[in-house]
């Protein structure tokens, strides 16, 4: 029980840089009052205690500003980071590791009792403010949840969900889609520099038609070598044989 206890600060001493000793996040984390205050809730609620399990939860949630039913199975090394407002349902299953932050609903859609309504988070996965889960599906390990995203079906292990409703950006041989060292450190809010799937296609169609263009330009310039102008042949203007189009200042535009 006490290294469990112990995993719980050490995870908030690594993932938060505001963090400066153990007594202040024993005292001054309401994320990690709730965790501890959910685990004699979850048992009440397991062992048969509803109305027990219940009120200890909605006393939880007047002392944090976190609502986590007593049925919510959580796991180790769950941190939720500020985490006012935060939504965790009945049948919501939070894997171990995973970073939880404000405004977050891990919801279900459905009306039916006893049914698995809500979401089940995978290890390490990043659920960034104002997210909304919603359904019983699975979001697998590592995966990021960017701001005030909807996800309304599965995200794949590793992958990033954002925008409304969410879109999924594939992971990159299996890691989450900003990885790139050999040991990735810990995304706060899920943050990456390539999180907007429309970003990336603007992106690829800004670098195509500047190639596009460059060809052209090449082709023009090997017909005026190729034209003999005493023959009569047309010979292209200057416009045709430089290049106009600005892919640098449109991929500032679109964020590269």
């Amino acid at each position: 029980m006490f290294a469990r206890l112990r995993s719980d600060i050490q995870c908030i001493l690594d993932r938060d840089p505001a963090a400066r000793s153990t007594w202040e996040v024993i005292t001054c984390y309401p994320g990690l009052h709730a965790v501890w205050l959910h685990r004699p809730a979850h048992w009440c609620w397991t062992h048969g205690f509803k109305w027990l399990g219940r009120f200890t939860s909605h006393i939880a949630r007047w002392l944090t500003g976190i609502e986590i039913h007593p049925g919510a199975k959580i796991g180790d090394r769950v941190f939720f980071d500020h985490a006012m407002g935060t939504v965790v349902g009945e049948t919501a299953e939070i894997g171990d590791g995973c970073t939880i932050y404000q405004g977050v609903t891990l919801g279900g859609t459905s009306l039916y009792k006893g049914a698995k309504r809500h979401p089940t988070l995978g290890k390490d996965v990043v659920v960034s403010a104002g997210a909304k889960v919603l359904g019983g599906f699975e979001v697998g390990d590592g995966a990021k949840i960017g701001s005030n995203a909807v996800v309304i079906k599965p995200v794949p292990a590793g992958a990033t969900a954002v925008g409304i409703p969410a879109r999924i950006i594939p992971s990159k041989t299996g890691e989450s889609a900003d990885v790139t060292e050999a040991h990735p450190k810990f995304q706060a809010y899920g943050i990456t520099q390539e999180d907007d799937p429309l970003s990336q296609a603007m992106r690829g169609l800004i670098d195509s038609a500047s190639g596009q263009e460059h060809q052209i330009a090449l082709l023009w310039q090997a017909i005026e070598k190729l034209s003999s102008p005493q023959k009569g042949d047309c010979v292209p203007s200057d416009a045709a044989r430089s290049e106009c189009f600005e892919a640098e200042k449109l991929n500032q535009l679109v964020g590269k």
